[in-house]
């Protein structure tokens, strides 16, 4: 690894006229550059900030010359203590603020917009440099320290200056933004923040001294979890220390897509690993997995929670097997079965047992003889490994997923209960790559499928999808036709068929409740992720957009001829929860006869079940059929729009 470059702010000096003077933030800086003496000694390069020099222009100076420094293989931190703020959005930060408000860190003299932070950071990482901010300051998540406790907040100054002009809104508009994803191709900073964009967080009394409460939780993680942790492991430890100490902040992780920065080690390392489907943590009600039945699990206690387990993957240490006794809407409460944990670890894991198969499969050889007896026996034993597949004889035993499987000569056919095929054909000698592909359809069905049962939250989040040329008129809303399908046909233009391009937004209509919301895209080629509305809270009365307002294309895929009678299906699936849930399960490559799941080098279906890919980027404008490759029981809902692409007949008077 090469140079660390940090630069930490801390500030407690703040004149009164604009905040309350704080006690935690320059403590924070200092245990902070406690902790990079410990990790890096001589390699980290660390510019110290404190009060009264802590102006915008100083921290953007710094930001822009001492991180700058850094190059392909070192790495730049930026930690901040401090007050943080916020403003009523408006105009064109609507599209990206589903909050309706803006974000900023204060620094002694005013506000660092979180917009302008995220250019800033993003230009040090599109120079090479592994990239990380750490901001322990209110509504942090977009970009407070009350009593015992005191709220890093200060109210916004009426001369304060929010605005971002010429380079810095373009870049924090195509790179950053509160809620987006990032853009095609570019590297991004990763960012750890002590609270979401609408809470505040709070220092106070930690082992004898005052700090920020996300820092002392940060950095006891980071002491405790061994040197190839990843942010997404340490933010889960940190948050389980605040909650188990009463915190009522919830800690952010952005960007958090799986296989991205958010799965590389803490502070440095060139490969992410390939993310955790799941975290074992301990929390304010023991051991807990952050899997529940947002993500299909059956909700309900030990009677109905009884069979579903999940497995330490190798590689994390000693660990084994949890057993879980009750099932929330966003985590299952779990035992550990013949081993102990230490609680302040936290344990990747998959799940390796359901209480009930989802799926059914009958298998048929065509043939005779003991090598058609063996082939089917082979079959069935490697179909019957996965807990996610129950191999039938009777149709009577057929689920309400059933998949039947006829291995004809040198292939293998992966059939519907009324014949017609889910995917190209398999070799039949492959079982391993049969069972893949059953595993794989088997948990697209259960992501499209996934319904709660009734909620507090049903219908209090509104999906308009619109014409993009028409998308702020009344009454162009697309709405579904008798089959119950949303149809966006071509057009003919000059060069030949155009696919259509809508807008698509969530509106919150609750009066009083931000709500967490999800949109996923599942393809009828067996894909699903989350780049339209990767997961953000929508406040009350508010809109988010999806890819922060800008067109989404609808096309069929690459490989699919674009001639009359053509078709692609989409499935956008809205979740809305009271808390955020984990996105990592969520996301499925496409299937194909080379893509999709990949068995593990040691061929065993077990830690492989739900074994999950991120999303492939679309760059600046998102192709739904281009791409290849809280929270109580109940307090979650979800909804699913079918979207039809269709081209129409050459003599289609339409076309």
């Amino acid at each position: 690894m090469g140079t660390i470059y940090a630069l930490l702010v801390g500030i407690n000096d703040y004149p009164r006229d604009m905040a309350t003077p704080l006690t935690g933030c320059v403590n924070d800086t200092r245990e902070a550059g406690r902790l990079l003496a410990e990790r890096a000694g001589a390699t980290a390069n660390v510019r110290v900030l404190l009060d009264a020099a802590a102006t915008t222009a100083a921290v953007t100076e710094a930001i822009e010359h001492h991180l700058g420094a850094a190059g392909p293989s070192d790495t730049a931190l930026f930690w901040f203590s401090g007050h943080g703020t916020q403003s009523r959005a408006t105009g064109a930060d609507l599209l990206i603020e589903a909050t309706g408000r803006n974000q900023a860190l204060v620094c002694v003299d005013g506000p660092l917009p979180d917009k302008r932070l995220g250019a800033l950071l993003d230009a040090v990482a599109a120079r090479g440099a592994h990239t990380a901010a750490v901001l322990d300051c209110c509504y942090a998540g977009g970009a407070t320290r009350d009593s015992e406790l005191t709220a890093r907040y200060a109210p916004p100054g009426d001369g304060w200056d929010w605005g971002l002009t010429g380079a810095d809104a373009t870049g924090a508009r195509e790179a950053t933004g509160a809620g987006g994803g990032p853009a095609s191709g570019l590297r991004r900073h990763v960012l750890l923040a002590a609270s979401r964009l609408d809470q505040r967080s709070y220092e106070g009394h930690f082992a004898g001294r005052r700090q920020g409460a996300f820092t002392y939780a940060l950095l006891g993680a980071v002491r405790e979890a061994g040197a190839d942790a990843t942010y997404r492991e340490l933010l889960s430890a940190a948050d389980a220390r605040l909650q188990r100490s009463g915190g009522g902040q919830q800690p952010v992780l952005h960007p958090a897509e799986p296989g991205g920065v958010a799965d590389l080690p803490f502070l440095g390392g060139s490969v992410s690993r390939a993310p955790s489907p799941y975290l074992l943590r301990y929390g304010t009600e023991g051991w807990e997995v952050d899997c529940g039945s947002g993500h299909g699990l059956r909700e309900g206690s030990q009677a109905t929670a009884s069979g579903t387990e999940f497995t330490v993957l190798p590689g994390a240490g000693d660990g084994g097997v949890v057993r879980a006794r009750a099932v929330h809407g966003h985590r299952t409460l779990v035992d550990p079965v013949d081993w102990a944990p230490v609680a302040s670890r936290v344990y990747p894991v998959a799940l390796s047992a359901l209480a009930l198969a989802p799926a059914t499969v009958a298998v048929a050889v065509t043939g005779a003889g003991d090598e058609a007896d063996g082939a089917s026996e082979g079959l069935r034993d490697v179909l019957g490994s996965s807990p996610l597949l129950r191999v039938v004889d009777s149709p009577a035993e057929a689920g309400d997923l059933h998949f039947r499987v006829e291995a004809r000569g040198a292939s293998a056919h992966v059939l519907r209960r009324d014949g017609s095929p889910f995917v190209e054909p398999l070799p039949s000698a492959d079982a391993g790559r049969v069972a893949d592909c059953l595993v794989h359809l088997t948990r697209w069905h259960q992501l499209r499928d996934l319904t709660s049962r009734p909620s507090l939250l049903d219908g209090l989040v509104r999906v308009e999808i619109k014409p993009w040329g028409k998308r702020d008129e009344e009454g162009t809303e697309l709405l579904p036709g008798g089959d119950g399908e949303i149809v966006c046909p071509y057009t003919r233009g000059a060069g030949g068929p155009e696919s259509p391009w809508v807008s698509i937004r969530l509106h919150n209509r609750s009066p009083d409740r931000p709500l967490w919301c999800m949109l996923l895209d599942l393809t009828d080629g067996y894909r699903s992720d989350a780049e339209l509305f990767p997961g953000h809270f929508i406040a009350p009365g508010h809109t988010g957009y999806a890819l922060d307002g800008q067109p989404v294309q609808l096309s069929l895929p690459v490989g699919r001829a674009v001639v009359g009678g053509a078709s692609a299906r989409d499935w956008l699936k809205l979740v809305v929860a009271e808390r955020e849930l984990n996105t990592v399960p969520f996301h499925l490559p496409a299937w194909g006869v080379s893509g999709g799941l990949s068995r593990s080098g040691e061929g065993a279906l077990g830690d492989g079940v739900l074994r999950l890919s991120g999303p492939s980027g679309s760059g600046g404008s998102r192709d739904l059929g281009r791409v290849g490759g809280g929270g109580g029981p109940g307090l979650w809902a979800t909804r699913t729009i079918a979207v039809r692409t269709v081209v129409p007949g050459i003599t289609d008077p339409g076309a």
